[in-house]
């Protein structure tokens, strides 16, 4: 069980590697909210179903020198391009099985507008450039997903 955490001025950066749960509470109750009147999450967990077969099972891999600075490059950029005050991230890493969260996103705003286009705007690169690669394991077999993320 390992678990990388960074933190930097108000943003926060977690990659949790199983047998470790993700916990997405904890994640935003370390979130700094000072001045904010919004608070906006997004929470992947693997579905139980993919194409009429049973998922028995996602596995993340991950570049790991790599991943936590992606990840707070793409915190830091979101706080600059939308204006929102604190991002905190997390990411599953190893077998992760059905109804187990995967990813979870919190960002503290101002208003809510901001801060639903970041957290939008981070899941969609967080699976654009975060260096993980995900492979499911169904009642059918073992596929690699394409893309990262």
């Amino acid at each position: 069980m390992r678990s990388r955490r960074v933190t930097m001025q108000g943003r926060r950066i977690i990659v949790e590697e199983a047998p470790l749960v993700l916990d997405a509470q904890a994640l935003l109750e370390r979130l700094p909210t000072n001045g904010c009147g919004a608070i906006v999450s997004f929470v992947g967990i693997t579905r139980e179903y993919e194409q009429g077969h049973d998922v028995l099972r996602l596995e993340f891999d991950a570049w790991k020198d790599r991943l936590v600075p992606v990840l707070q490059q793409l915190a830091e950029e979101a706080i600059e391009t939308f204006n929102v005050k604190a991002v905190a991230l997390a990411h599953r890493t190893g077998s992760v099985g059905p109804q187990e969260p995967i990813v979870a996103i919190h960002v503290a705003s101002p208003h809510r507008k901001e801060g639903f286009e970041a957290c939008s705007w981070l899941i969609d690169e967080l699976k654009r450039q975060a260096p993980i690669w995900k492979k499911e394991v169904t009642t059918a077999g073992e596929t690699w997903k394409e893309g990262l993320g």
